[in-house]
């Protein structure tokens, strides 16, 4: 029963280092050492053995096994690394090559519309504001002169994120910040149109 192990541990690692693919490998793992595998068939034949033989060689077996397993998983992590190492060497950039360049899209109309219009402002004197959309209630009313009972500051026409804080509802909170920004340097020039 040795020389069968012994056998069969030469005739396994012979295959184990022939095999140059990772399916093939798998295959050999599952008919040496799978239900039905040539390792476990010997092993089967251990109870008809005489009882001061079975440790012997049960002991041998599971060695045997163990060294299969870790030689199988050694090919196998051999055979993974030259899979990467050749998908790297194939699909390699050759980042000297001139890019692609992308065509570029263009201004929406009403964009271009609008910068023309602050380019003239801007050549009049004037300066572009802008201010946050989400605004404190002091500067969206308050500052305003708009009262706490006025309808404009219902629910359903201000959208309130919490007692103080809400979205925008028009432009004119960027004219009170700016005022506050500019009063001791400039004089503020508002207009009346709001782009």
């Amino acid at each position: 029963m040795l020389d069968k192990l012994n056998d069969l541990e030469q005739k396994a690692l012979r295959q184990i280092k022939e095999i140059d693919q990772i399916q093939e490998l798998n295959d050999l793992r599952i008919k040496l050492l799978g239900r039905k595998g040539e390792l476990t068939q010997l092993l089967r034949g251990l109870k008809d053995l005489p009882p001061d033989q079975r440790a012997q060689v049960g002991q041998a077996a599971n060695q045997l096994k163990e060294h299969l397993e870790n030689m199988l998983q050694q090919q196998n992590q051999e055979l993974k690394s030259r899979a990467l190492n050749q998908r790297l060497q194939e699909e390699t950039i050759d980042v000297t090559l001139p890019g692609i360049s992308f065509m570029r899209g263009s201004k929406h109309p009403l964009t271009q519309i609008r910068e023309e219009i602050q380019d003239i402002f801007i050549g009049m004197g004037f300066t572009v504001a802008e201010g946050p959309e989400v605004e404190l209630d002091y500067y969206n009313f308050e500052a305003l002169n708009i009262p706490k009972d006025h309808p404009a500051r219902d629910m359903q026409d201000s959208f309130y994120i919490d007692e103080d804080v809400l979205l925008r509802t028009h432009t004119s909170p960027v004219q009170v910040r700016t005022m506050e920004s500019m009063a001791p340097r400039l004089p503020v020039k508002l207009s009346l149109i709001h782009i």
